[in-house]
């Protein structure tokens, strides 16, 4: 059974060999951050599968705030680089909820939440800890928060 490091170790090498410079990059930097990981605490350790993924979706994430920054600021091209650089990194994360897979989870939470007693803006945090377990990984958070506000407003 491979793991998700050696699979990313194993596409870096393939698209050094492949001269793919934008994800032979995107990869060499994500494996960086992974060792730099596993070398954080007080004994160097191997990262889990999980642990590699949340490290990949943090790096992602990354991407995704760069590319807006750099398209606000009228820097296209690096804009879209940073974004290629995120689809790459998306190919090794779960695939992502549609809003209306999502827009069901958070509407389930909202009805738990409101046969507890918790209704309205105050009842964000309940709601967020009933949907939090259930998209962890398969949607961000701040996709997440804004639905949630919004039902709850509504």
């Amino acid at each position: 059974m491979t793991t998700l490091k050696s699979k990313l170790q194993e596409d870096l090498n393939a698209a050094i060999k492949e001269r793919d410079e934008l994800r032979s990059s995107t990869l060499r930097l994500t494996l960086t951050a992974i060792t730099k990981e596993e070398v954080a605490g007080t004994e160097k350790r191997e990262l889990s599968d999980e642990e590699i993924t949340k490290v990949i979706t943090r790096e992602a994430k990354k991407r995704r705030e760069a590319a807006e920054a750099f398209a606000k600021g009228g820097r296209a091209e690096s804009a879209e680089r940073e974004k290629a650089e995120g689809e790459v990194l998306a190919d090794y994360l779960p695939k992502q909820l549609s809003d209306d897979e999502l827009q069901q989870i958070v509407a389930q939470a909202v009805e738990e939440a409101k046969a507890a007693g918790a209704e309205g803006p105050r009842a964000m945090g309940q709601v967020m800890k009933i949907v939090n377990p259930k998209v962890a990984g398969l949607a961000e958070g701040g996709r997440v928060a804004a639905l949630v506000k919004k039902q709850l407003a509504g």
